[in-house]
């Protein structure tokens, strides 16, 4: 479960920019698009957030950068090597950002118990590392790292909450390489208090990028579709059966070249046979909800995290209301999933639909990104239309359209 994320000095991000889950004021759909927490505080999560702004806003940065996240914590300790860049990305528009670390910080309930990590890098190496744990109610410091210049080392504070075999803990901070985090490599060397949390990034939290695969690349539905049973299948049918999408049933082949995995949607004939259709010849819209069936379906059964950039490309309005609904009925979300999404759709700026702590908006201001919930902004009156207010411009978050006279004049002057 996923209660906050805060990220820094990362692409278009220069200040803190907070994304929280934390259920606010208010009973107004409460018994759908809240959940009890299971720990001390917060007492309530929200099902779902939603991020709007303008085209250049920093919405990708803000996905990118708990992509990022996820990537270091999952890649730093296993694949990369001694030397080897971190993904990070600082803000380059004034001179003194550009040459700090990008800062990342994710605050989740796992197992009843909540954690707050986080960690500073810079592409050459990990500056900061902490991990909060509050098995208790009581914080216990269970990772405290720091770089110190001078001596060109880390400084390693107590951690004397964190327990392991003897001298495991020594052992640990020795193998952590200048560019790996404590966290992934202990885990990696079995630390048993440290795994549920590296095991929240690895498996209850999915991000994908605007194609439908993690960074835009291709669907992860075939691939995750061939490792579940067949009931898993029938669940995605079900989905694109809802969305009105025509596929009787899908074919998966393993690429014999590559370790691709191949769908074909199969159409059903009048005679009763079958017919596969090549990718490309599917509608752009089933392919991109296919792409999204199976992360989608995976998150409903195992109450994980699912953060998608752009969500409502080349999906009706509908469809995108049915995921959100999905995310939000007691029939189908008994195991507590969250989706936190961008969008320009602004079809779901609907208080029937979402809180407004639910929905977020970005914008640029000093050319960096400022992320704040419509909360934020007193309702003028009971049964504010949120999307009428929002396209008027009174939450802001909007493009700035400026005067054609300029382009005219290129135009007519000929180009």
């Amino acid at each position: 479960m996923l209660v906050e994320f805060e990220t820094r000095n990362f692409r278009s991000i220069r200040e803190p920019a907070r994304l929280s889950m934390a259920k606010g004021r208010g009973g107004e759909l409460a018994g759908t698009n809240a959940f009890a927490s299971g720990a001390a505080a917060p007492a309530a999560l929200l099902r779902s957030a939603a991020v709007f702004g303008p085209n250049g806003s920093g919405k990708t940065s803000l996905v990118d950068a708990l992509r990022a996240m996820q990537a270091i914590v999952l890649r730093s300790a296993r694949d990369m090597q001694q030397g080897e860049p971190l993904p990070v990305a600082p803000f380059l528009l004034d001179a003194d950002s550009r040459n700090k670390p990008s800062e990342f910080e994710a605050t989740f309930i796992r197992d009843g118990i909540r954690y707050q990590y986080g960690f500073a890098a810079t592409a050459a190496r990990v500056t900061e590392e902490w991990l909060l744990a509050f098995p208790k109610g009581r914080p216990q410091r269970w990772i405290d790292r720091k770089y110190d210049r001078n001596a060109r080392s880390d400084v390693w504070g107590p951690m004397a909450k964190l327990t392991g075999p003897r001298g495991g803990k020594a052992l640990w901070q020795r193998a952590t390489r200048d560019n790996a985090l404590f966290l992934s490599t202990a885990a990696r060397l079995n630390s048993a208090q440290l795994r549920p949390v590296y095991e929240w990034f690895a498996r209850a939290l999915t991000v994908l990028g605007p194609a439908g695969g993690p960074g835009g690349g291709p669907p992860p539905a075939p691939a995750e579709l061939l490792r579940e049973p067949p009931a898993f299948r029938a669940a995605v049918l079900a989905l694109l059966s809802t969305a009105d999408i025509d596929a009787d049933d899908i074919a998966l082949e393993r690429a014999a070249e590559r370790a691709a995995v191949d769908a074909r949607f199969l159409h059903r004939l009048p005679d009763g046979s079958m017919q596969p259709l090549a990718w490309e010849h599917e509608a752009a819209g089933a392919r991109r909800l296919f792409a999204y069936a199976a992360p989608v379906m995976r998150a409903l059964r195992h109450g994980s995290v699912l953060v998608a950039d752009g969500l409502h490309e080349h999906l009706h309005p509908q469809l995108l209301r049915l995921l959100v609904e999905l995310f939000q009925s007691p029939a189908t979300a008994a195991a507590n999933p969250q989706l936190v999404f961008t969008t320009h759709d602004t079809s779901v700026l609907d208080r029937w639909l979402l809180r407004r702590d639910q929905i977020w908006l970005c914008e640029r201001k000093d050319r960096s990104t400022r992320l704040f919930p419509l909360s934020d902004y007193r309702p003028l009156r009971d049964g504010e239309d949120f999307r009428r207010g929002y396209l008027s411009g009174r939450y802001g978050a909007l493009p700035y359209v400026r005067s054609m006279g300029e382009l005219h004049d290129v135009l007519s002057a000929g180009w």
